[in-house]
C-alpha cells in the first residue's frame, strides 16, 4: 500500500493559479520528481507540455560537484494524482504578538503515495542533481526550494500546464554575456577584468571603456554592447576587455585552474600583476595607443579624424582589438614568438586604417581613403594577415593570406610578399 507523503508548505495564490512553496532535499527530489517524458506527458504534439532535456547538464552537475558556493533557484514541479490535501498549521506561543502574521498560510500538503511529480521547470537542473547525487550521495542532504502546482490529465489539464510552461520562460530572462562580466565572481577573467577597471591608471580612466550604454534615473542600467559609436570618446567595451584579457592571459595561474569555483585570491593577485602589464605593453605596441589617447583632445577624433577617416587608429576599433589579441595568443601559443618578440612585431606596423593589414577591414568610398567605413564581415582575413605580419610559418601561408586579400578587396595587397618571406624562421618552406 503507498505510504503518504508529507511536505511542509506555504500555500500562495497568484491569478487564477494556488500554488505551494515547498522545502525538499537532493535526495527527495532525485528521488521522487521525474521528467514529463518519463511519465508520457511528452509522447506528441497532443501531449507534449513542456520542452525536452537538452545536453546542456554537465555544467551544472559540475558547479553542484566543485562549488562551495553553489545555489540552485527553486525547480517549479506538478502534480498527477496523488489526492493533495493541504492542512494549515497555527503556530502556538507565548508571545503571540511576535508571531502575529508569521504562520499566515503555512500548513502540511500531504499525498497519498499515488502521486507523480514531474518538472515543469527546470528540468536540467533537476537532471543536474540527479547526477550529482549518483557521484556524491552526501549532496542528498541538500535543500532546495519547490514550488509545487496542481497538474490535471486532461485536455484542458494540459492546456493549462502549457500555458504556465510557456508564461514561465517566456516571460524569464537569462544574464547576457556583459552582466556575466560584471556580476560573476567565479569567472577569473570577469574578476580581473572588472578590477582592471577599478585598478589600472588608464584603463579606469572615465570614459576610456565603455561599460554601460544607459543609466536610467530610476536605477534602470544597461551594460555596453561589444561595438563603440563612431561619436563615443570611449577605446573599448567592457566586453571587449574581457575578450582580450581571456586571450593575453591564456597562461596566467588563473587560467589553469579548470574548475568552476572561484580560485584564491594569491592565484587572482598573480594573475593581475601579469595580467596588467601585459595590457600596458599590448597597448604600447599598438600604435603607441595609450600615450595618443591620452595626448589627443577628443578621442574620437583618434578613431576617424573628422574628413580623414582612413587615418584613424585601428586599435580604437573594438572589432581590431579583438582579433590582434586572438593573433597574439596564436604565435604565443604555437611557440612562434615570445611576448617580448610579438610586441616588436606589432609596433612595426603602420597604425592607420588604410595601412595594411587593417586595409582589409577598411572599404573606401567614392571619395577616396579619405573616407571609407569599417567592413565588420573580414574579421577573418584581418587574423589571417596579421598572423603573416606577425609570425608567418611558410611561404604558401602567406601567399593564401595575400590571394584572400586579392579575392576579397579587388585589389593587389599593399606589402610584397618578398617582404613578409623576411618574416619567415630559417627552416621555413
Amino acid at each position: 500500500m503507498p505510504s503518504k507523503t508529507f511536505v511542509p508548505a506555504f500555500e500562495a495564490k497568484v491569478g487564477n493559479w494556488t500554488y505551494y512553496s515547498c522545502l525538499m532535499s537532493y535526495a527527495q527530489v532525485a528521488r521522487e520528481i521525474n521528467f514529463a517524458h518519463e511519465l508520457g506527458g511528452n509522447r506528441d504534439l497532443g501531449t507534449m507540455i513542456q520542452r525536452g532535456v537538452g545536453t546542456r547538464t554537465e555544467k551544472i552537475t559540475d558547479y553542484l560537484l566543485t562549488n562551495e558556493n553553489r545555489f540552485l533557484g527553486a525547480i517549479i514541479i506538478a502534480v498527477w494524482g496523488g489526492d493533495p490535501n493541504y492542512l494549515s498549521v497555527e503556530m502556538d506561543s507565548e508571545n503571540q504578538a511576535v508571531l502575529q502574521g508569521l504562520d499566515r498560510n503555512f500548513g502540511v500538503l500531504t499525498f497519498d503515495g499515488t502521486q507523480q511529480f514531474f518538472a515543469l521547470d527546470g528540468q536540467h537542473r533537476l537532471k543536474a542533481i540527479k547526477d550529482a547525487i549518483k557521484q556524491n550521495p552526501e549532496l542528498g542532504s541538500e535543500d532546495i526550494n519547490v514550488i509545487v502546482v496542481p497538474h490535471f490529465d486532461t485536455p484542458d489539464g494540459r492546456r493549462r500546464t502549457r500555458r504556465l510552461f510557456t508564461n514561465i520562460n517566456r516571460n524569464a530572462k537569462s544574464t547576457n554575456s556583459q552582466e556575466n562580466i560584471a556580476l560573476d565572481e567565479d569567472d577569473s577573467f570577469a574578476i580581473l577584468t572588472r578590477r582592471l577597471l577599478d585598478d589600472d591608471s588608464f584603463l579606469s580612466r572615465e570614459k576610456v571603456v565603455l561599460v554601460f550604454s544607459k543609466v536610467g534615473q530610476d536605477g534602470e542600467l544597461v551594460l555596453a554592447q561589444r561595438s563603440v559609436n563612431a561619436t563615443s570618446p570611449a577605446w573599448s567595451t567592457i566586453g571587449v576587455l574581457y575578450d582580450i584579457t581571456r586571450e593575453i592571459g591564456f597562461d596566467l595561474p588563473c587560467a589553469s585552474e579548470q574548475s568552476t569555483q572561484r580560485v584564491t585570491d594569491e592565484i587572482l593577485d598573480q594573475s593581475f600583476e601579469l595580467l596588467s602589464v601585459r595590457v600596458l605593453e599590448l597597448l604600447d605596441a599598438c600604435g603607441n595607443l595609450r600615450e595618443r589617447y591620452l595626448a589627443s583632445v577628443a578621442p574620437k577624433d583618434l578613431r576617424a579624424p573628422k574628413g580623414r577617416d582612413g587615418a584613424g587608429h585601428p586599435f580604437m576599433r573594438p572589432a581590431i582589438q579583438v582579433q590582434v589579441a586572438r593573433v597574439v595568443r596564436h604565435v604565443l601559443e604555437q611557440e612562434a614568438l615570445t611576448w617580448p618578440e610579438a610586441m616588436k612585431r606589432l609596433a612595426a606596423l603602420d597604425w592607420k586604417m588604410t595601412s595594411a593589414p587593417f586595409s582589409s577591414m577598411w572599404i573606401e568610398t567614392p571619395e577616396g581613403k579619405a573616407k571609407g567605413k569599417m567592413a565588420s564581415g573580414n574579421t577573418q582575413l584581418l587574423y589571417d594577415l596579421l598572423l603573416v605580419h606577425l609570425a608567418p610559418r611558410s611561404k604558401a601561408q602567406i601567399s593564401r593570406a595575400l590571394r584572400s586579400y586579392a579575392d576579397v578587396m579587388k585589389a593587389k595587397y599593399p606589402v610584397p610578399a618578398e617582404e613578409l618571406f623576411a618574416l619567415l624562421p630559417v627552416d621555413a618552406d
